[in-house]
């Protein structure tokens, strides 16, 4: 069977036509780029036609370069970055710019919600505990969706007053294909709201009388494999399908990339390296860890939860030396013409390039450490004043070594997560690496040899969460009885040992990377002016 996978990502759209059957293969894809808008006062926004017509073109890029005839598709999935805010009227209209997961602008809404009164792990006793008891998690992130809803709620009264619907990204797309308003359970525990709790399954009226929140905003839930609706006429002509295409809820790039990577069974471990990255494994039960805001939130599979901890720039900061630090050095551009793209579909240039460069460099960079942070931070500590910076530098540090620190510093931070996990759960020898981040073996190697694991690559890793997306349209279409099935499906395309040589200095440096939060913390509240 023939289904149409729809990727969208924190800055571009991507389709991919898969034959699902005894094996799984793709027969094309396409992508397209969109802005991320991003303000002083900490706020990231995108734009809802933007991702609409991103979509159009990929589709009508990929039928013209495939032929298959669109009469052939059984089927249409989603799988697309999560925690975002889209507050649409009755009509499925947008009210205001959708609200980037990225967007760290209600510090005070947060505050206000959940940090007066007698606290546990910085957060209100009484709020904590009872999110804990209704959801397995609580909203302990400033970009967390609940605090952007009400960040609206109060400071654009005319627009919130018009929402009709509170959706994430994909959901929004759905309700656009088919005039149907949902919720996948994946998504709807993002929000914090959803009570996990066998028997319910619901949204918690209690937890959204506590917060503030209108339940009426909050739509229906399915599950991943169910089907939303069907693609609408005019819907269909103006994307070149067919109408009456079932459209399934697919699932958020946290539930789905995970079975794109071949991770379906519990204790599979899986690292993404993307525009943001994380690590994730799977478990089967709910645990949660608040002094390093990790939890385990409701993934594709039912019955089984994703133990996830989140770095909001991975492949973003690959992005950032591409466009500030590599150019004289690695020639990303010849003769002022620009050969790679910024969008994350197109790293394959990208980390090309990069590799070529950082296997010149010393494994330590030099001894030059970078943070990651460059958008704040979320695991194992919340501060969205935390920067990028590079420590060590000398009269003898060179580009090279900085682009190399970049791709250590990520790895590091990585590390430090999959160690977090560690304390609660059992987590893979074996890593499975997925996302841009993985289609460079050097990225991968330093992986390896940074967490001292085996690190597996799959086929296309870029391309693994339509994968994830595919293969749960399949599931609800019958194609593939049951999710276990999927593991076989997704064999490792690479694998990678750790090395020896290295690891003396890179346990060094890990120690010292680890200080640097710690060390600087209220020097990143200085110089914002705090």
């Amino acid at each position: 069977m023939k289904i149409l996978a729809i990727d969208i990502g924190t800055t571009g759209a991507k389709t991919c036509l898969f034959e699902v059957g005894e094996t799984l293969r793709m027969i094309g894809s396409a992508s397209a780029g969109y802005g991320l808008y991003s303000f002083p006062d900490g706020g990231a926004e995108q734009h809802e036609e933007e991702w609409w017509e991103a979509m159009k073109q990929c589709i009508r890029e990929m039928h013209d370069s495939t032929g298959v005839p669109l009469e052939k598709i059984r089927g249409i999935s989603f799988c697309s970055q999560m925690q975002g805010l889209v507050l649409v009227d009755e009509a499925g209209n947008a009210v205001r710019r959708p609200m980037s997961y990225m967007d760290q602008r209600a510090e005070a809404q947060m505050r206000d919600g959940i940090g007066q009164g007698l606290k546990v792990a910085g957060m209100n006793a009484h709020k904590l505990l009872k999110s804990l008891r209704i959801t397995g998690a609580v909203s302990g992130s400033v970009k967390d969706p609940m605090w952007k809803y009400l960040w609206v709620k109060e400071n654009e009264p005319e627009a919130f007053a018009r929402a009709r619907w509170w959706l994430d990204v994909k959901e929004y797309l759905i309700g656009r294909l088919t005039g149907k308003y949902i919720m996948t359970e994946d998504s709807a525990f993002a929000t914090l709201l959803y009570d996990t709790r066998e028997g319910k399954k619901q949204w918690s009226g209690e937890l959204c009388r506590l917060f503030g929140v209108e339940e009426r905003h909050l739509p229906p839930v399915i599950k991943t494999t169910d089907v939303a609706g069907e693609l609408r006429e005019e819907q269909a002509q103006e994307l070149g399908l067919v109408p009456g295409t079932p459209v399934f809820g697919g699932g958020g790039d946290a539930s789905l990339i995970g079975i794109g990577a071949g991770c379906v069974n519990p204790g599979d471990t899986h690292i993404y390296w993307g525009t943001s990255g994380w690590v994730s494994t799977i478990v089967e039960k709910q645990i949660v860890d608040t002094s390093a805001k990790i939890a385990a939130i409701v993934g594709a599979q039912s019955g089984k939860y994703n133990y996830f901890a989140e770095m909001e720039t991975a492949g973003k900061c690959l992005e950032w030396v591409k466009d500030h630090l590599a150019l004289d050095e690695i020639g990303i551009y010849l003769e002022k013409k620009e050969i790679t793209g910024g969008t994350e579909h197109i790293y394959t240039s990208l980390y090309e390039y990069l590799s070529e460069v950082i296997r010149r460099a010393q494994p330590g960079a030099g001894g030059v450490i970078f943070t990651p942070w460059l958008h704040g931070n979320r695991c194992p500590f919340e501060d969205p004043k935390a920067a990028g910076m590079f420590f060590g530098l000398t009269l003898e540090t060179g580009k090279t070594e900085m682009i190399r620190a970049v791709v250590e510093g990520i790895c590091y931070q990585l590390k430090w997560m999959l160690e977090c996990q560690e304390k609660k759960v059992k987590t893979s020898d074996v890593l499975r690496f997925c996302g841009g981040g993985a289609l460079s073996p050097v990225t991968a190697q330093i992986l390896a040899d940074i967490t001292e694991r085996v690190v597996e690559v799959p086929d296309s890793p870029q391309n693994v969460g339509s994968v994830g997306a595919a293969l749960t349209a399949a599931v609800g279409l019958g194609g593939i009885t049951g999710m276990e099935e999927i593991a076989r499906l997704i064999p490792a395309n690479r694998r990678f040992e750790p090395g020896t040589e290295s690891r003396e200095i890179y346990r060094r440096n890990y120690e010292v990377f680890k200080k640097l939060h710690r060390s600087n913390q209220q020097n990143f509240a200085a110089i914002r002016g705090e």
